[in-house]
């Protein structure tokens, strides 16, 4: 019988109980096709109560919604026909200026290739809630619009992007939702849907063994990737030791099993 069978394992039942909102891989779970919850956050991150969502997948049900070789972490679209891409970066790495532009293109794309002529395109918003203040000025939103400069006007592409930092907690209604994407226990949330959602995956039976069931595929993928990594090393120092003792560059190749021009690159740091 596995670990996720009899969801006995005691250190994925201890990691279960410290999850939190901010945390990608319970966000992602909890907001998978849960429409009340997605519909909640963009309300309040975006001050308006008039967005209705209809459809909201994530990365575990990417095929039902995205193009090949798009992968967001949490894909909405409202009743308007509007797409919400939102992430969850704890990283400052992670919520790079570049980041933002590329998953922008990304929303875009994935129209295109839907055949969607370019004066239709959705109005998009790219959402990251970050863990911190990353741009250090103690603000809770920080808006992200193209503009004219020499108009001093709007560039009115419908593309937006919007930073929500996290670490901005007051009374006010995004810091109490801010305040629930920290808190690990649902009790103490502010937010009922919010609560009741990430309670059903802390305390039932079926939402313990479904993250049971996660945290074990996360294991072994990072188990995986560390072999991957740990052969790539191998093959690298294969090669490292050969090329000191000047052996055949073909050789070489052989029996390491790296392309030409990373041996090559690997023989240049030697001279």
């Amino acid at each position: 019988m596995s670990m996720v069978d009899n969801c006995q394992n005691q250190e994925y039942l201890d990691a279960i109980k410290r999850l939190r909102l901010i945390d990608d891989a319970f966000f992602n779970v909890c907001m998978d096709d849960n429409n009340e919850c997605m519909q909640l956050i963009l309300q309040i991150i975006l001050q308006r109560g008039d967005i209705i969502v209809k459809n909201v997948v994530t990365q575990r049900t990417a095929h039902n919604l995205y193009g090949r070789g798009v992968r967001f972490d949490v894909l909405a679209a409202d009743s308007t026909g509007k797409l919400y891409e939102i992430e969850i970066q704890r990283n400052d790495e992670g919520a790079l200026p570049q980041r933002a532009r590329y998953n922008s293109s990304l929303l875009d794309s994935r129209e295109v290739a839907k055949g969607t002529d370019f004066d239709q395109l959705p109005e998009t918003w790219v959402i990251f809630i970050t863990e911190n203040d990353i741009f250090a000025k103690n603000l809770p939103l920080y808006h992200v619009e193209r503009t004219i400069k020499e108009l001093q006007q709007d560039f009115n592409d419908n593309a937006h992007i919007l930073y929500a930092n996290s670490s901005y907690q007051d009374n006010s209604a995004l810091g109490k939702l801010m305040h629930d994407f920290h808190c690990s226990d649902p009790a103490k949330m502010h937010y009922k849907p919010l609560a009741k959602r990430a309670d059903f995956f802390k305390t039932t039976k079926e939402g313990v063994k479904t993250m049971c069931k996660i945290m074990e595929e996360i294991q072994d993928k990072g188990h995986k990737r560390g072999i991957e990594e740990g052969r790539s090393q191998m093959a690298l120092d294969t090669a490292m030791d050969m090329l000191r003792d000047n052996e055949p560059i073909e050789k070489i190749v052989k029996y390491s099993h790296l392309p030409l021009e990373r041996i090559q690159e690997l023989a240049a740091t030697l001279h």
